[in-house]
């Protein structure tokens, strides 16, 4: 089938009569020359006189011969999409369709061209053979053109890769040596598994008329894998044609089909794999149950997610205190370096077990390690054991502490003896033992087999009937490695080795990855992933997958699925895509295993093959657009002629200046009509002034409402920011009054808050801008102006009382008077106290807990900086100037000396806003040094 050709082209032998007609028309003689009275000789010279030409402009003649053209091709009748009913009438017509999930997207084209076949064969009375490659049974024998085409009507695409073999040999029996007339092979374009060779098969057949019709193949996108990583979901995806680039949408649906997360995954130039990712946090991820490619509904492009896809949240801990300069020693170290592409780990701020394990359980965690802890303490045993319980997984790893347990213990999932086993050494008659293979009902089978794994010490367990059962791995002696008991809907997980290398090499290997995944994975009702029984008998299918990619009720045709096929084999007839299990737990069975890659469909060397495209679109001519064309510039010309001919002359031509006038009235409408390029106004009022104050730093304070406090503050910030301008590299701008309700306080890097009794009080809004602001960076310097601070509850002054309601509402930290070696002593200059209009008032900043004092170092390290700042001491009133320079207040007592260290201390304030802990880095100077030295 052509996709464009002409129903009668013999027309088409008109276009060498263009030549000529151009020739005719150059040739046209002028029209009659009038003469002219002689009296009017001498007007008629003066006069401007209309002249015709000899002959046609050119353009005109083009516009003609256009117009000849679209005639003649008019005639010829262009039809795009035509059909064709060239059958070999020889023998039966052979239909082979590809119903495969590629063919989902398209189906209904591919339908339309089988009919249209079966149409062309009826009326030939032809009989039909029709065989889908992607049904379980095949009826090749040729029938009457009506059953065959109720039976393309019953037909549908699965959600199944196309199985050409079983159709091909049903087609060779049923044919029984018969010659077919036309066999077409009506397929997705994409080969099979393993060597496909259908096509030689089917030339094997020797029909009269072989004929390969497809698409294009550009739907053909499939979805192979996805890894919940840390940041995102990654999703490997396959196309069938390298083509241009291509960008590809990504949706991930809920449990209920919702829309939840949205990605993309680009296609390079002719690349055929890709990867998208799919931001979103790992809480938003673990809801994810399917991925789909936006606009293509098909198998392919929808990918099942199981319990074993979700990121669990595993908690860990150690009996061990952590040193962070021997990382290798820590037990912690290799559980960390194995579960963090898979998990998101998290560990308690505190070494105390009472506090600690409540604090990680209260963070919800699926899984809690826990490497060699002994006995915990009761209150917090019980809870452990209640989070258990509702479903929690708790792995443990051996130790000299849980080797010292009692044998009590009830978080372990056998009985242990007390003490361990050492093997190989000075005092051992034994060597170390490697692995055995892992049994047939642990989540470990299907690894490999390992090797080169010694272990050297192990907690032995007391042999129990149960035993054999609750071992997931064991050592060559065949005592056990990895044992496991439930405990109520939770389960109990327990290494027999140390997590650290003291006991063996395990931790080194790759075994040991794969083995903490696998048990992870386990976690908050993997039911359906692991279990003797469960893998012996197969998984049940629950819900099927259909080839639009939606999930639908399992059919009795499905077979159960061994529980270590899934993910690993492709969908087939008797394990189709969908979910297997309960729903209590179940896992995913995909189109295709993780890596697969879609090729083309492989065709012989040198076959003599009819290739066609679909012809789902229906068929149309060119011809009425073409008339339609013709007639347009037959109006044209004749308009032209009219005009050219004097016909839309006016009889009294207009002045000069009324033509002016109406080319300058068009002109203005035309401008008019044309819209100006325009952008919208986006911007708020006191967007200017934000802006303005970007480039520079300016000094800040809090408006009050009372005008002789906020013009203290002004002039006091002012007579900082000269004196800051002097004295240092920093230049500020002009000092810049905030209403904290209402302007945007990111813009300084610290607020002064003259704290008055009088003034209003702010509103809980304002106070939680405040609170935001410091949270953020900020830092906001309180300042009572009364030189003495009570923050213990004693209020000794009414500016105090006000200070306390207003940090009342404030989430502030610690806090503490300025410690002699802080960072704010010598930010810039040397002080010991830091005076204002006052002298003798603390300034208090955030308090450093659980600090390693060093009186070795002149700074203590981990001197961020201080959100909150407090004094009575009054620096605005010691820093503020008149017009002239001069001080607007005095110091009590009257000393310069005095204003001048108040400055200084306005200085190193400005210098630790700005720098933070610089001076405590300088430390490090001397050891950097030596160490780039080397």
């Amino acid at each position: 089938m052509s996709a464009f050709a002409f129903a009668f082209p013999a027309v088409l032998a008109a276009l060498v009569l263009l030549p000529v007609i151009w020739w005719l028309l150059r040739l046209t003689p002028p029209k009659p020359a009038s003469e002219v009275f002689p009296p009017f000789a001498i007007l008629a010279s003066i006069l401007k006189r209309e002249e015709t030409p000899a002959q046609s402009p050119w353009w005109l003649t083009l516009l003609r011969m256009l117009m000849a053209a679209a005639v003649i091709l008019a005639i010829a009748d262009p039809v795009f999409n035509p059909r064709t009913n060239t059958l070999a009438t020889s023998g039966p017509l052979v239909l082979v369709v590809d119903n495969s999930w590629a063919a989902a997207t398209d189906w209904k084209r591919r339908a339309e061209t089988a009919s249209a076949l079966i149409d062309d064969a009826e009326s030939r009375d032809v009989p039909v053979s029709l065989v889908l490659t992607a049904d379980r049974a095949h009826d090749a024998v040729p029938v009457d053109a009506v059953t065959a085409r109720n039976r393309l009507a019953a037909a549908g695409p699965r959600p199944l890769p196309a199985e050409r073999g079983g159709a091909v040999a049903a087609l060779r029996t049923a044919l029984d040596g018969t010659t077919p007339g036309t066999l077409a092979f009506i397929t997705d374009g994409m080969a099979g598994s393993g060597t496909d060779d259908t096509v030689a098969a089917l030339k094997a057949l020797s029909p009269a008329e072989f004929r390969l019709i497809a698409g294009d193949g550009a739907p053909a996108v499939a979805v192979t894998a996805a890894t919940n990583g840390a940041d995102a979901l990654s999703v490997s995806l396959t196309r069938l044609v390298g083509g241009p680039a291509r960008s590809l949408p990504l949706t991930a649906h809920d449990s209920r089909g919702r829309p939840i997360a949205t990605g993309t995954a680009d296609f390079a130039a002719g690349a055929t794999t890709t990867t998208g990712t799919i931001a979103a946090p790992f809480e938003l991820r673990n809801d994810f149950s399917r991925l789909t490619i936006d606009g293509l509904a098909n198998a392919g492009g929808t990918y099942l997610l199981d319990n074993s896809f979700r990121r669990r949240r595993v908690a860990f801990l150690s009996g061990e205190v952590l040193d962070a300069s021997q990382p290798l020693l820590s037990p912690l170290h290799y559980i960390n370096r194995a579960l963090a592409p898979y998990a998101d780990l998290i560990q308690p701020s505190v070494a105390d077990l009472s506090s600690a394990i409540p604090e990680l359980l209260e963070q919800k965690p699926s899984v809690l390690i826990m490497a060699d802890i002994g006995r915990l303490p009761e209150g917090v045993q019980d809870e452990v054991k209640r989070w258990i319980e509702a479903g929690g997984m708790l792995i443990r790893f051996a130790g000299p502490r849980l080797a010292a347990a009692p044998a009590d213990d009830p978080l372990v999932p056998v009985m242990l003896r007390k003490g361990e086993r050492a093997l190989g050494g000075a005092l051992s008659w034994s060597e170390p033992q490697p692995l055995a293979a892992y049994p047939a009902g642990s989540p470990f089978f299907g690894m490999r087999a390992p090797e080169n794994i010694l272990v050297k010490r192990q907690v032995l367990a007391e042999p129990t009937p149960d035993l054999a059962e609750r071992t997931w791995a064991s050592l060559a002696d065949g005592t056990p490695l990895v044992t496991t008991g439930p405990l109520g809907a939770g389960r109990i997980v327990l290494f027999h080795v140390s997590a650290e290398t003291g006991w063996s090499n395990l931790p080194l290997s790759g075994d040991f990855v794969e083995m903490l995944r696998r048990t992870v994975q386990l976690s908050r009702g993997g039911v359906a992933t692991g279990g003797s029984g469960q893998q012996a008998q197969g998984l049940p299918p629950y819900r099927l997958m259909t080839a639009s990619g939606t999930l639908a009720a399992a059919t009795g045709e499905a077979k159960p699925l061994a529980a270590g096929d899934a993910g690993r084999t492709a969908a087939s007839f008797d394990n189709p895509p969908g979910l297997y299990g309960t729903a209590d737990g179940y896992v995913a069975h995909n189109l295709f295993p993780a890596g697969y890659a879609i090729a083309p469909l492989a065709l012989p060397d040198g076959a003599s093959i009819r290739r066609e495209p679909l012809a789902g679109k229906e068929t149309w001519s060119l011809k009425p657009h073409l008339l339609t064309l013709a007639a347009l510039l037959l109006l044209a010309d004749c308009a032209i002629v009219l005009l050219m001919g004097g016909a839309f002359a006016m009889r009294r031509t207009p002045k000069r200046g009324a033509a002016a006038a109406l080319a300058l009235l068009l002109a203005a409408g035309m401008l008019a009509v044309v819209p100006s390029e325009s952008r919208a106004d986006d911007s708020r009022p006191g967007d200017e002034a934000i802006l303005s104050r970007l480039d520079t730093t300016h000094l800040a304070y809090v408006i009050t409402g009372e005008s002789e406090v906020d013009r203290i503050s002004e002039r006091g910030l002012a007579g900082l920011t000269e004196f800051l301008t002097y004295r240092t590299t920093l230049e500020p701008g002009e000092p810049v009054g905030v209403d904290i309700a209402r302007d945007e306080l990111a813009l300084y890097p610290i607020l002064y808050w003259p704290v008055s009794a009088s003034a209003e009080m702010p509103s809980a809004a304002a106070i939680s801008r405040i609170d935001a602001y410091m949270r953020s960076g900020g830092t906001v310097l309180f300042d009572t102006r009364d030189q003495f601070v009570s923050l213990d509850g004693s209020a000794a002054s009414p500016n105090t009382e006000r200070l306390q309601a207003i940090l009342a509402s404030l989430d502030i930290p610690p806090l503490e008077p300025v410690p002699a070696d802080h960072v704010l002593t010598k930010a810039f200059y040397l002080l010991a106290n830091f005076p204002g209009r006052y002298a003798g008032g603390p300034l208090w900043v955030e308090a450093e807990l659980d600090r390693k004092e060093d009186p070795s170092r002149p700074a203590r390290a981990g001197d961020g900086v201080s959100p909150i700042m407090i004094t009575g001491n009054d620096f605005a009133g010691a820093w503020a100037i008149d017009a002239n320079g001069m001080p607007l207040l005095p110091t009590v007592p009257p000393d310069e000396v005095q204003r001048e260290h108040a400055f200084r201390a306005g200085v190193n304030i400005m210098m630790y806003m700005l720098t933070g802990n610089y001076k405590a880095d300088q430390v490090h100077v001397p050891a950097l040094l030596e160490r780039l030295g080397q």
